[in-house]
């Protein structure tokens, strides 16, 4: 299994859990909910932050809370 910060520009994948219980409330309260489909839509030169489509919106998302979730690509 892969986690988000490992993925391309326009892949997507399935939020299947999280690696950090602490994080993993506040991103379930930002709509990244474990079958949630994401896009990862921007990455930063430097490789931080990350932009994520979820949920129908666009969210931010720093590499280390990138990290603690876990996905697998969609063919």
């Amino acid at each position: 299994m892969l986690s988000l910060d490992e993925l391309k520009k326009g892949q997507k994948a399935i939020i299947k859990s999280f690696s950090n219980d602490l994080l993993s409330t506040r991103l379930i309260e930002m709509g990244c909910l474990p079958g949630e489909t994401v896009v990862l839509s921007k990455k930063a030169p430097l490789g931080c932050p990350y932009a994520i489509q979820v949920a129908g919106y666009e969210l931010s998302l720093r590499k280390d809370e990138a990290s603690t979730i876990e996905v697998e690509l969609v063919a």
